[in-house]
C-alpha cells in the first residue's frame, strides 16, 4: 500500500494487508497521535487496509482561541 505521511511529508510503500494498528505500529507511530485517512475518510484502528490502498496519515493538532475567559 502507498502511505503519504504528513509532517514531514513523505511517501512509503509498506506490504499489506494490514490492520491500522498493525501499520501504525510497523512505522512506530502512537495511534493517538495521528489520523489515518482512506479515500478522504477516517479509518478506526481496527480496520483492514488493503494492499493496493492508499492512505494518508496526519498528526492531530489541538488548539484553542485564547482570551475565551473572564478573569476575575
Amino acid at each position: 500500500m502507498r502511505v503519504l505521511l504528513r509532517n514531514p511529508s513523505r511517501t512509503l510503500e509498506v506490504a499489506g494487508p494490514l490492520s491500522v494498528v498493525a501499520l501504525l505500529r510497523r512505522l512506530e507511530i502512537e495511534r493517538e497521535s495521528v489520523l489515518v485517512i482512506r479515500d478522504g475518510t477516517l479509518v478506526p484502528g481496527d480496520a483492514q487496509l488493503d494492499a493496493d490502498d492508499e492512505i494518508e496519515i496526519r498528526p492531530v493538532i489541538s488548539g484553542g482561541s485564547r482570551g475565551q475567559g473572564t478573569r476575575s
